[in-house]
């Protein structure tokens, strides 16, 4: 199966698009996600997507500097659970370490590896993503990211020894050289930081050594690996793919790295189809979307999928008895009682 991303990897990157005068909306449309669904940190979406999202952002802006730019943006938080039992670590480096161990719980295409050596520790990051395409603003984002997190853990004024990066150098490096330091240098052998290996020795100040034990049995619990079904990634994927366009059977046994044969015999044993999730997520999001009076018909009908409005509206009818304006009208008067 193709690796997810949280949402939460996209954070900041509405504001950042504000910011610099583009259109995130667009931009993540012509990958087949939406904005809508930044708003909440713990969903899943494509790798792959969130990838190329960066890329066409920071051509469309002309900032070059775009990933680095938006882990500015990053908190703590954004980690997820993890963050939790992270936070109570008593130093760097059992949290940095227990950030690799479990990387897989907020980033599918994250390989993150920690080495010392000679006094000098280095923390190298690569992206799998199953298939050739360009990384350099993915890149640059968790290298960012993993080093305000040690910043975090150390002091705001603490500069790593050297960041390196495989790809070439900017037109300009000013905001690089802003957020790394001066030893911030491209074309190396690897994507990653090296700095002293006595700071892992630090002290973690945010830890409370009293919170620490109840972090790790929370953190354990939830930790656990869970048996996601296959029906779950399907539905997952669907709700990914539906604002693209491209939402069929075929694309996502491509995203999940099977054919279509396999999709379809693993839906049967848990008695669904294809068809049936599908038309069971669009029900969903339709109650949502319908529901919001901001979104247009012609809106929703794309997020959904549709190929025009009035295919939309044909369907709506089907499984809610009534158009979708109807619906809204009826939903309104619901929510606005004694406003006859």
């Amino acid at each position: 199966m193709k690796p997810l991303v949280r949402t939460a990897a996209l954070s900041g990157y509405v504001d950042l698009c504000r910011s610099l005068g583009v259109d995130p909306q667009a931009l993540m449309k012509r990958v087949g996600l939406d904005t809508a669904a930044l708003a909440v940190q713990d969903r899943w979406i494509s790798g792959a997507a969130a990838v190329q999202v960066l890329e066409l952002s920071a051509a469309a802006s002309g900032h070059e500097d775009f990933g680095v730019r938006m882990a500015q943006f990053r908190r703590f938080s954004n980690l997820g659970p993890v963050s939790l039992v992270v936070r109570e670590e008593p130093d760097v480096r059992s949290a940095v370490g227990l950030l690799i161990r479990h990387q897989r719980m907020y980033n599918e295409i994250l390989h993150a590896r920690l080495s010392e050596n000679d006094g000098l520790a280095t923390l190298t990051v690569d992206l799998r993503l199953g298939e050739t395409m360009e990384t350099r603003q993915a890149t640059e984002l968790a290298v960012a990211a993993f080093h305000r997190i040690l910043r975090g853990f150390l002091r705001t004024e603490w500069q790593p020894l050297s960041v390196w990066f495989r790809h070439p150098a900017p037109a300009d490096a000013a905001t690089h050289r802003r957020v790394f330091g001066p030893s911030v240098e491209f074309g190396r052998e690897f994507d990653g930081i090296v700095f002293y290996a006595d700071d892992l020795d630090a002290p973690n100040a945010m830890a409370d050594p009293l919170l620490r034990e109840y972090a790790r049995q929370y953190f354990e619990a939830i930790a656990v690996p869970t048996d996601t079904t296959v029906a779950d990634r399907v539905r997952e994927l669907i709700e990914v793919l539906l604002p693209s366009g491209r939402c069929s059977v075929d694309q996502v046994a491509r995203s999940m790295g099977v054919d279509r044969r396999t999709v379809h015999r693993h839906l049967a044993s848990s008695g669904e189809t294809f068809s049936s999730l599908l038309n069971a997520t669009r029900t969903h999001l339709a109650e949502q979307f319908v529901a919001n009076p901001r979104r247009s018909l012609t809106e929703i009908s794309e997020l959904l999928g549709f190929s025009s409005p009035s295919s939309f509206s044909r369907w709506f009818r089907e499984q809610f008895e009534c158009s979708p304006t109807a619906w809204r009208r009826g939903r309104s008067r619901q929510q606005s009682p004694g406003e006859d």
